[in-house]
């Protein structure tokens, strides 16, 4: 999942990118209020972490923006400001969550996986269908002949579709969201389609049916309907 990273420190900037990489998250970082305005106007992240005061700006007024632009984004702020007035400012504007600096990072991490669950899967803990179930907090996918052996990739390519299931979604939109501004593209997307078809021979491999469809000329569609999910609330 994509995630943009807004907060002027570099050293701190470079940490929490470095640590939610390891956690499977793409990262982008913005270090001033301009550059993280083009960015939001540009790219849609499934959740945005934002520094309240930045260089040339109120980090408040990126939030305004995204709302008043009905963006989806997720909004995490995390501030050295910890005044009951900052925090109700904040979540009043339409911010997820509110966390105070300094900050252990396994706990931003819980955090942006709490958020994200809560957006993209209405708080579930597990995605169970008929044909596998995926462990959000586990990170591991189980089928019916036991767990299905994943790369990152494959995972992150799986949650992805699910997220977005029954909807077309475009192999620009994958690469966005699932390897960011750090691969060059040319406009050569055979590594994404490598990518799928081997994802798509493990879930078939494991006794589980062909959900992944390629749609000509548009991009993929993931067939998982809704009435074959079963919810698992936190």
């Amino acid at each position: 999942m994509r995630l943009l990273l807004i907060e002027d420190e570099t050293e701190l900037s470079r940490s929490i990118c470095q640590y939610l990489e390891r956690d499977n998250f793409i990262c982008d970082a913005s270090y001033s209020y301009r550059d993280a305005m083009e960015r939001i106007e540009d790219y849609n992240y499934e959740c945005i972490l934002l520094d309240i005061t930045l260089p040339g700006g109120n980090g408040l007024n990126i939030l305004r923006r995204l709302k008043e632009q009905g963006k989806s984004d997720a909004v995490l702020i995390i501030s050295a400001r910890d005044s009951l007035n900052d925090k109700l400012n904040g979540l009043n504007l339409g911010a997820d969550d509110y966390l105070t600096k300094p900050f252990h990072l396994p706990e931003l991490s819980a955090r942006i996986a709490a958020i994200l669950r809560r957006k993209l899967f209405e708080g579930q803990i597990r995605i169970v269908t008929d044909d596998f179930t995926l462990d959000l907090h586990e990170k591991m996918v189980r089928g019916k002949k036991g767990y299905i052996d994943l790369t990152r990739k494959e995972y992150d390519l799986l949650l992805y579709f699910t997220a977005n299931k029954n909807k077309v979604v475009t192999k620009e939109a994958i690469v966005e969201h699932l390897w960011g501004d750090h691969i060059d593209m040319n406009d050569n997307y055979d590594f994404i389609y490598t990518h799928i078809k081997n994802l798509r021979k493990k879930l078939v491999q494991s006794s589980c049916r062909d959900y992944i469809k390629a749609v000509y000329g548009m991009g993929y569609k993931f067939n998982l309907e809704p009435e074959e999910n079963t919810i698992e609330k936190e």
